[in-house]
Parts: structure tokens; sequence; C-alpha cells
């Protein structure tokens, strides 16, 4: 006679940095019965697989000073509690497991209510305000970097790095115009404040390009550059969904510095210049550049201290000295943890039991 399956909610919302791991543990975690959790009209509508069945609610984050907003968003946290604890009463659920943002916290809150075994995962290196709060409630709370433990000291922290998507574990081909002699530098920005940072990278093309590199430059939806270089060299895209492949053929990648994308990278074994998004939410993109910068796998550059002239020769300086490159590939790939999922799944799978054994025996 088989065991029953783990039933297993995933909260997992906005944002790919949050999506992608969680759709990467969830995958490795075969046999288990697995719905999800998420947000009207995010990202999670069109990323989750269809065999995961997709359940919304609506719930806010707490943003600047206290006011008529919060105590809305306090309201909205806790309806969206009792709908959570509404869901996993009637679905028999034996877990939780969320990778942070807003839905994470009715989804700790009303796992916790229940008795129910929850884990969480923290993919960038200063918690935010949810995981900073709600974190003592979970069983285990997984980290991107070992360096979130010290923010973190009522939790159960583990250090297990952050799941990447399986294309980023394996080489892809890549279906782009690039020489195999020609050094390649990817530029992202990032869906968030890729403005100034295109046009910076805009006033540094014509030096790289006069190098003999070739630039690959995801601009983001409404971020293009006003008046893109017309050379064959330069291939500007407003999205690319290779970017596993883009990144494995890359020689350097300049780049926001959200946790996602830094994972990728140090997957990737991919040097890089970091430019942190000045303004994200308590500045949480130079912490997680400064892991990279400090282990001497990437360069830190502050956005508003950064001249296009400078960033130009950085570049040039890098791109000249291959074995600086090939120091920095391996210190940013000593960082990465290529079987995150794996370990993710097995912390789950070792800490719950389906709640009809648990009965059975009187536990």
């Amino acid at each position: 006679m088989s065991s029953p399956a783990i039933k297993l909610l995933i909260a997992a919302s906005g944002t790919g940095g949050h999506v992608f791991p969680a759709i990467a543990v969830a995958q490795k975690l075969c046999g288990y019965q697995i719905e999800w959790l998420g947000v009207p009209d995010r990202l999670e509508s069109k990323l989750v697989p269809s065999e995961y069945p997709l359940h919304l609610i609506r719930v806010g984050g707490f943003q600047g000073k206290p006011g008529l907003g919060t105590l809305k968003t306090i309201g909205s946290l806790i309806k969206g509690v009792f709908q959570v604890r509404k869901l996993l009463k009637q679905g028999n659920f034996d877990a939780v497991f969320s990778t942070g943002g807003y839905i994470s916290a009715p989804t700790i809150l009303a796992g916790y209510s229940l008795g129910l075994p929850v884990f969480l995962h923290e993919s960038n290196v200063l918690p935010g305000k949810v995981t900073h709060w709600l974190s003592p409630f979970c069983t285990k709370v997984a980290v991107g970097f070992v360096e979130t433990g010290k923010y973190l000291p009522r939790a159960k922290t583990i250090y297990l790095g952050t799941p990447c998507r399986e294309q980023f574990l394996t080489p892809q081909p890549l279906d782009l115009p690039i020489a195999e002699d020609s050094q390649l530098i990817v530029v992202v920005g990032g869906s968030q404040g890729a403005v100034a940072l295109n046009q910076m990278i805009r006033e540094c093309v014509d030096v790289w390009l006069e190098a003999g590199a070739t630039i690959v430059h995801i601009v983001g939806g409404a971020n293009a550059t006003t008046e893109p270089v017309a050379h064959p060299r330069y291939i500007v895209l407003p999205f690319y969904d290779n970017m596993a492949g883009l990144l494995q053929r890359a020689d350097l990648a300049i780049s926001r510095a959200g946790a996602a994308t830094l994972n990728e990278l140090m997957i990737t074994r991919t040097p890089s210049i970091l430019i942190p998004y000045p303004y994200a939410a308590e500045d949480h993109q130079y912490y997680n550049a400064n892991v990279l910068a400090n282990a001497h796998g990437a360069l830190l550059f502050r956005q508003e201290s950064l001249t296009a002239q400078f960033l130009a020769g950085e570049v040039l300086s890098l791109l000249q000295n291959p074995l600086r490159l090939a120091t920095m590939a391996s210190n940013t790939s000593a960082l990465g943890v290529m079987n995150s999922a794996d370990l993710l799944a097995d912390l789950i799978g070792e800490s719950v039991k389906p709640r009809s054994i648990i009965a059975s025996h009187g536990i």
C-alpha cells in the first residue's frame, strides 16, 4: 500500500525572483500534491506551470510612513490570513512554503496558527520586512547567502543557496549572431530603474565596439534607449528568454544586483560589474552586490558616483586581462549552490509527514 502524498501550498508571487526559485523547488518535489497561492495580475499567472492549481488573494505590503494606507494594509493582511486558513483547512494541506514578498505574510501566519510546518526562503542578503517580522514563526528559514543569518537572530536559518531554473544548470545553445572570437558583454538593467543605466551604457558602446567586443543589451520593456547605435555587434533587446545561454557565453556582465540575477551569475560563472538600483528598498541590492565584490567575483559601483567614461575604461581593462576575468569567474562560481533546489526539497521532505499518517499514529 503506497503512502499518501504530502500536500503542499506554495506561496510565491510578484517577480521572477520570487516565482522562479519556487518553481525550481516544486519540480524537485516528485509525488507531492502541490497547489499555488498568488496575487491577481502578477507574474505567477503566466509563469506557474499548469499542473499546479493556482489560488489568488489580494494582499499588499507596508510602504512608506504609517498612515491611513497602513490601516488598509493591515486590514488586507488580516483578511488574507483568514482566507489562507480556510484554504489550508479545506484542502487538508500538510505544510506551506514561501519565497518571501507580500504573499508570504498571510501564508506564514495562517500556517503557523494551524500548527503546520512553515518553510520560508529568503534570497536577499538583507531580509525584507516580512522575513524580519515573521521568520520566528517559521519551522526553517533557508537563506541564499551565508551573511543573511546574522540579520535573523530569532529565526532557525539554514544556508542552502537560492534555487535556479533548470536551464541554467546545463549548457544552452545561443541563437544570436555572436562570433566565436568576439568577447561578449551582456548588459541587464532589470525590471526597475533601467533608464539611467541604459543611458550610461549607450555612451560607452562605441568604445567597446571599437575594441572588437559584442554587446547584448537587455533594455527592458519601457526602458529602451532613444537613439540606439546601428552596429551588427550591438544587439538591443527588450527581453530575452534564453538568459541561461547568454550568460554562459558572456565574458562579462553589467547588471543591477537583484538576488535572482546574482544567483544566475554565480551559477553560470559570469564575472560582473554590479551597479545596484539606488532606490531599492533599504538599499538591499547594495548588500547583495557587496558579497560578490568582497569575494572578488565582481566590481561594485554606486550609480550616483559612476560616469560613462570611467565605466567604459573599467570594462576595457577587464576585457584586456583574461586572467583577471578567469579569477573573477572562479570566485563568483564559488558562491553558487548548484543543487539548492534539491537541498530545499530535501529539507521539506525530511520535516513533513502527511497529516493522515500523523493522525493514525496519534502523533
